[in-house]
């Protein structure tokens, strides 16, 4: 058994490594959404551990924190200045559209914690979910199938299926019919090439 100062010093260079590593990651994904292809963001993301169905659209500037804990289904889009913060998971179901700047967020300090401790939930998206630009969705929250967040909500919790929901905290406004059967326009479709 080694002594205590080489386990020490041996859990002392695992962190320093997982560290690097992280920051390597974050540099290179960073990089990675400024390339004008949703080829090369999508073969990155993998490279990193990250689920991306081929048929999803990553857009420009799209940031992802631990790509390992993320998936991305069929046809769905992520648009532009996103950020995905997957530290503590996110899963986005099929024919989802993210649009512009949406926050996902599933880490965060507690606020009523005396030393500040660090939580994290996991996110989950289920299939035709619209969520609209600048929206942010915090730790833990469920965004139940075919619902529709207005711009610039702030979600937490659960959204019910087929449900309009928008305001600060994020409150239903309306329904959104059932039996949705649409692909979202892929990279192809669109009339930019980023």
């Amino acid at each position: 058994m080694p002594s205590p100062s080489i386990s020490s010093r041996l859990t002392s260079l695992k962190r320093f490594a997982r560290k690097r590593w992280s920051d390597a990651e974050f540099t290179v994904l960073e990089l990675g959404g400024t390339i004008r292809s949703h080829h090369v963001r999508r073969a990155l993301l993998r490279s990193y551990g990250a689920t991306v169905d081929p048929t999803a659209a990553v857009y420009h500037g799209a940031q992802v924190r631990r790509a390992e804990a993320l998936a991305i289904g069929a046809h769905s889009s992520i648009g532009e200045d996103a950020i995905l913060d997957a530290r503590g998971g996110i899963t986005i179901g099929d024919r989802v559209n993210l649009s512009s700047q949406v926050h996902l967020w599933t880490a965060q300090h507690e606020w009523r914690s005396p030393s500040f401790d660090y939580v994290t939930a996991p996110i989950r998206i289920d299939d035709y979910v619209w969520v609209g630009p600048r929206v942010t969705i915090l730790p833990g929250a469920h965004l139940g199938e075919g619902c529709v967040v207005a711009a610039h909500a702030v979600v937490r919790g659960e959204v019910a299926p087929y449900t309009l929901v928008g305001g600060v905290p994020a409150t239903k406004l309306g329904e959104r019919p059932r039996g949705l059967d649409y692909t979202p326009a892929g990279p192809g479709a669109m009339t930019w090439w980023w």
